[in-house]
């Protein structure tokens, strides 16, 4: 029997860190050496991060991203590997229906895979369709790829390709199979959004099934500013059931050994002609890099074993990851929080705690003449369940000053919404000033819903470094709180907290529905028109009222300027805010 083994590195690479990425790549190759793996594949652009940006244009990172692919090909020795990395090349590797221009003295940059074979770069892959919708810009700067190599290693004809060339069904793996590919090693730097791991999934197998191929898929692991990268590589075989999974949201090394001949014996049972089919003319290349098939000495692999994640889980996981990332990524060791009392401040600071640990977070209650008992008591337990420090500084007599120094200017006005931002105000001012004192990381509190209408305040709640949930509807908020407090046998999160109507507390008996509709009808309006860009007629047919779907329509229109000055935060749901729905401020057509 024949088999191949491979290894799939889920690894966590920073973006930029090259000469980081490259040193824990080294440690990655030794445990495969060790493993005895035909082949160990890296992530899409494991050696630059993923999405370097524009990084890209900067000659010397170029450069340092070739020299630390010199140093993996020295450490590569008595195995192969697939290395993601950004690869160079004059005009001639244009394809000719790519309309970017390269400007004069710069060389043309691939999206590209290095194979490598024992110390040799045997060939290279790139990418051939680049993805420019969503978070993604490789058009901005890379160019398509035109060959497609086949790869002979032990016997095994493999074929490379990366990312987005699987989604197609005429892709480049159609190609390849064709030609002759009995494995696919594709790699990814693929973010994570709600459901996509199952769809992924879905897609792989009819894929392999489709082209009667094994499909070994590497995805990257780890945050990277407001994405998330999640993992759960996957290695389906050419019925399309799946031979290994990777863990979700952690670093892993799947190492599995494939039944090769199980692919042949497919294919002489289906016919030859099915898979001449995809053939595209003149486009791939045949490189043998090794004898034909002789069995290794080895003991038999062990797959890494793990089991989906249920979707609620999943992306609690990646607001854990996303966190610990962008703090640890970016220098920082503690973060500060502004506890009100209220859910979306208790479940960012169990994420927090959940991510660096509960020494590494501060919370600080800022009380002001509004603020109830319950909300004191509710801050003060759940710093205690956490075990997290609290501070309390309270901002009545801030407020007041400040109500002193504005009273001449605001002679003969009722208080409004001025005064209740003003409360916001001041303590985004206090969280900043304690950041900047201590060094400590600001995270903001609010949830999708309330970025989504504007309930929120400029250079107030808004005011900090990075937006935890974000892209959390409040009412994934209670469900994500729900599953963090079934896993204690204390729920860390107390109860009041969860019974309690949402409320601002900025003025007496205050609560979120004096301006908002209930969160039940306000999320699923906000997901047909911010997600599903459907149109009023059409969220109307859906079953909610004609002038509520207006009046939530036209807040978020005319919020976006808030928006655009917010701090990032982590995507995970299909269509986020930021680089995945880029709205103009200045903007004059209306949809009602």
């Amino acid at each position: 029997m024949r088999i191949f083994r491979i290894a799939m590195v889920q690894m966590n690479p920073t973006v930029g860190d090259v000469t980081g990425n490259v040193r824990r790549m080294k440690g990655w190759l030794r445990e495969a050496r060790r493993a005895k793996v035909d082949l160990v594949a890296f992530p899409e652009l494991a050696i630059t991060g993923y999405p370097p940006e524009d990084l890209l244009l900067k000659p010397r990172f170029l450069k340092d991203n070739h020299r630390a692919l010199d140093e993996v090909i020295r450490h590569c020795q008595g195995m192969a590997a697939v290395v993601g990395y950004v690869g160079e090349g004059g005009v001639s590797q244009l394809r000719p229906d790519h309309p970017m221009v390269v400007p004069a003295g710069r060389h043309e940059l691939y999206n590209a895979a290095a194979i490598i074979a024992d110390r040799r770069l045997v060939a290279t892959y790139c990418k051939w369709y680049l993805p420019n919708y969503g978070v993604f810009d490789e058009s901005r700067y890379f160019h398509p790829g035109r060959r497609i190599p086949i790869v002979v290693l032990n016997g095994t004809a493999l074929g490379v390709n990366i990312c987005e060339d699987i989604w197609l069904p005429e892709g480049p793996t159609r190609a390849q199979a064709a030609a002759g590919a009995e494995l696919i090693v594709n790699i990814n730097a693929s973010p994570f959004h709600m459901g996509k791991s199952r769809f992924r999934e879905q897609m792989l197998a009819t894929r392999a099934r489709d082209h009667g191929v094994i499909v070994t898929y590497t995805n990257m692991v780890g945050g990277q500013d407001e994405l998330v990268f999640d993992g759960n590589s996957l290695i389906v075989d050419q019925t399309g059931e799946v031979i290994v999974r990777g863990k979700a949201f952690e670093e892993d090394l799947v190492v599995a050994d494939l039944n090769v001949d199980a692919v042949a014996r497919s294919r002489m049972a289906h016919g030859r002609k099915k898979w001449l089919a995809g053939r595209v003319a003149g486009a791939v290349e045949r490189v043998v890099i090794s004898e034909p098939y002789a069995p290794k000495k080895r003991a038999r692999a062990v797959g890494a074993g793990a089991v989906p994640l249920d979707p609620l889980e999943e992306v609690y996981r990646g607001l854990v990851l996303g966190v610990r990332d962008y703090v640890g990524k970016n220098g920082f060791r503690r973060v500060v929080i502004g506890l009100s009392g209220g859910i979306d401040s208790a479940v960012t600071a169990v994420i927090a705690a959940d991510a660096l640990g509960p020494a590494q977070v501060l919370g600080v209650f800022m009380p002001s003449p509004y603020t109830s008992r319950e909300s004191r008591e509710d801050v003060a337990e759940l710093a205690r369940r956490l075990r997290i420090q609290l501070r309390t500084i309270p901002i009545t007599n801030t407020f007041a000053s400040f109500r002193h120094a504005l009273a001449s200017s605001f002679e003969g006005t009722a208080p409004d919404t001025t005064e209740e931002n003003l409360q916001a105000r001041i303590r985004g001012n206090l969280l900043m000033a304690i950041s900047n004192k201590f060094g400590h990381l600001v995270l903001t509190t609010g949830n999708k819903s309330e970025m989504s209408v504007g309930y929120a305040t400029l250079y107030g709640d808004m005011a900090g470094g990075f937006a935890v949930i974000k892209d959390v509807p409040k009412t994934m908020v209670y469900d994500l709180a729900r599953l963090r407090n079934r896993r204690d046998n204390t729920a860390v999160i107390p109860k009041r907290i969860f019974d309690r109507p949402p409320s601002a507390e900025l003025r007496p008996d205050q609560k979120d529905e004096d301006t908002l509709p209930p969160y039940s009808i306000l999320d699923p309006i906000l997901k047909a028109y911010v997600e599903e860009d459907r149109a009023p007629e059409e969220i109307v047919d859906m079953g909610f009222e004609r002038e509520t779907v207006a009046r939530v329509i036209a807040m978020v229109d005319r919020s976006e300027y808030k928006r655009r000055q917010s701090p990032i935060g982590i995507k995970i749901t299909h269509r986020a805010f930021g680089k995945d729905r880029r709205m103009p401020i200045t903007n004059g057509y209306r949809t009602i």
